[in-house]
């Protein structure tokens, strides 16, 4: 059963920077899509980034587009999520997925991911 691991949230004044780290155990990392998905509160979860197995297809939400960067490190089992010039609507808790599917494309539905994270509070205020 796959473990999945977020850190890296906290709190940055608007404009700032904060990089989140997802780690999971329990699979075979490289086979797997990965993705970033937030909430705001009394909201529904939306998805923020998505990266494809081999780390070639990438998508990432309009409100995030240029601002926010995703990668993936195969070798220390590890997804990230660069975020730069933040703003206080990008307040909320982060959360990392896994899933797995046999197209190398980034999978941006949140019901074809399978494993989840407990999720990371980024707040956004000065």
């Amino acid at each position: 059963h796959a473990q999945v691991e977020e850190s890296g949230g906290g709190l940055v004044q608007p404009g700032g920077s904060l990089t989140l780290s997802c780690t999971i155990f329990g699979l075979t990392f490289a086979d797997y899509h990965l993705g970033w998905f937030r909430r705001f509160p009394g909201k529904e979860r939306e998805g923020v980034a998505h990266l494809s197995r081999s780390g070639i297809s990438k998508f990432y939400a309009d409100s995030v587009k240029g601002r926010f960067f995703i990668s993936r490190d195969n070798a220390k089992n590890t997804l990230y999520l660069q975020m730069t010039s933040l703003k206080p609507e990008d307040t909320g808790m982060y959360y990392c997925a896994a899933g797995y599917y046999s197209v190398d494309v980034a999978i941006i539905r949140e019901r074809d991911y399978t494993y989840w994270g407990q999720g990371t509070q980024v707040t956004v205020s000065a």
